[in-house]
């Protein structure tokens, strides 16, 4: 079924890969600019907008991951890397660096539609939460997709957000990885586990949340984790 009002940048250098991809999307009601020099991906973001970025990691000039941090670091947009190195260290560094999702090459474009899909669904809406609700330190805007610890806006990926909202809403709950993986749409990285330890450090980073000494996110030896209500 074909989706309207969808614009994705797909940086990549593969001509071939990159044509044959757009015209997949494009066929599926989603307009496609593709950019094969990484140089200029940043200004170009600063006048174009986008609802997602495909991003390959062997690019010329600049590695993708040091793009993809560039990236994450001044836009909201969400990410899904597309790349042919599969190692788990590379999946890995991809969500320090800002990434929502991973998409080891070579891959069904149908996956690739599927996933789009899913992240912007998150990122529109979270029917688990209203509009806007007050959770102790925390107030989740979500017709905005912002949280506010303290009165002041998190800078969130889209894979943050989604995190973190599942925990302030099941607040006081044992959540496993495998739970998480399951109600996080978007996060399915394979069902590889050690992504959601990664976002949890990066959401600990932003709240000031010591792990040893947690006010917020609980670690649960063997299980996973834990909102303190």
């Amino acid at each position: 079924m074909a989706q309207e009002n969808i614009t994705v940048l797909m940086v990549e250098d593969d001509e071939i890969l990159a044509e044959l991809t757009s015209d997949y999307l494009i066929n599926c009601g989603i307009k496609v600019n593709i950019i094969s020099d990484p140089t200029i991906v940043i200004e170009h973001l600063k006048n174009n907008n986008y609802d997602l970025i495909i991003l390959d990691l062997t690019l010329p000039k600049m590695d993708g991951l040091f793009l993809c941090e560039k990236i994450s670091a001044s836009f909201d947009t969400p990410i899904i890397i597309s790349s042919a190195r599969d190692e788990i260290s590379d999946k890995v560094l991809g969500l320090e660096k800002g990434a929502d999702d991973y998409l080891p090459k070579p891959y069904d474009p149908r996956e690739l539609v599927a996933r789009i899909h899913a992240m912007l669904r998150r990122k529109k809406t979270n029917p688990q939460l209203s509009k806007e609700e007050l959770f102790g330190d925390f107030k989740i805007d979500t017709s905005k997709m912002i949280i506010y610890h303290k009165d002041n806006a998190l800078d969130l990926t889209v894979a943050e957000y989604g995190l973190l909202a599942l925990f302030i809403n099941q607040r006081g709950i044992v959540l496993s990885r495998g739970t998480i993986l399951d109600a996080v749409e978007g996060l399915n990285w394979e069902s590889d586990e050690r992504s959601i330890d990664v976002i949890v450090s990066r959401l600990r980073a932003k709240l000031l949340d010591n792990p040893r000494t947690p006010t917020y996110i609980e670690s649960i030896r063997g299980i996973g984790y834990r909102m303190k209500s």
